[in-house]
């Protein structure tokens, strides 16, 4: 008796092409090909397509870093142009590899600007005077930058009133507007529509663009990237234009 052909129903024909499709999917998203990042394993994370300025910032956490090898590291085209590096702390603190870094990394053509994590419940003038002390801006750095993270228990109007008191002594100082710090979150809670007229560095991670209502010039992307001469993790951020505008950007 001859054998019967088994007959594939169509829920089976559509059951297998769907996973052919998930598998074709999965694999060139894993190759950045239909997402706005790229995995490179070297830097340990996906980097972001659309920007083509990529840079990092560092503090005494990232210890004594070996800038010649932080400057020549290259993968995929990609290069770390500039640096974020922290100066100073509250009204006393002065970070213990500020001195080292932010020479290194001009003797390295990394384009550098140092920051100050605030402290609001601390004396906002007495904070820029002690960033203003410790920090001289050549032509070619980057604005200074106020990080601003934690609210110290004051209220909303109390923060913005300090943190518009740095920023103002400051720019004073250099004759540039300083850049604010902050997380995505914590600037639409605490900040949002009041300091529009400075430039913004956003930090946001696993996400494809930061989440935010208003224009931004750096975003710290990633907290877990890795960068040849430098020990254990380093945070990545891009910046949000062109060569010409990054340079605009700089001190003249």
């Amino acid at each position: 008796m001859a054998r019967r052909k088994r007959r594939v129903g169509p829920i089976v024909i559509t059951t297998v092409v769907m996973l052919s499709i998930t598998a074709v999917v999965f694999y060139y998203a894993r190759q950045g090909f239909l997402s706005s990042s790229v995995h490179c394993r070297e830097f340990g994370i996906s980097i972001p397509k659309r920007y083509h300025i990529h840079g990092i910032d560092v503090s005494r956490y990232q210890q004594k870093i070996d800038w010649h090898e932080v400057r020549n590291m290259e993968v995929e085209g990609i290069r770390l142009g500039f640096v974020f590096i922290k100066a100073t702390e509250g009204k006393r603190i002065k970070d213990h590899h500020f001195n080292r870094n932010w020479r290194e990394a001009r003797a390295n053509r990394m384009v550098r600007g140092a920051y100050h994590y605030f402290h609001p419940a601390v004396d906002a003038a007495a904070q820029a005077t002690h960033f203003i002390r410790r920090v001289t801006l050549k032509p070619g750095d980057l604005p200074p930058v106020l990080d601003i993270e934690e609210t110290n228990g004051v209220s909303r109007s109390a923060l913005i009133a300090s943190v518009k008191i740095w920023l103002e002594k400051v720019e004073a100082a250099y004759g540039v507007k300083p850049i604010l710090y902050t997380g995505s979150h914590f600037y639409e809670t605490w900040l949002a529509g009041h300091f529009d007229a400075y430039p913004l560095w956003i930090a946001h991670y696993e996400t494809q663009r930061p989440r935010i209502g208003r224009s931004w010039h750096f975003w710290q992307h990633s907290e877990s990237g890795k960068v040849s001469g430098i020990q254990g993790n380093v945070d990545f951020n891009v910046f949000n234009g062109d060569s010409a505008a990054f340079k605009r950007l700089l001190i003249p």
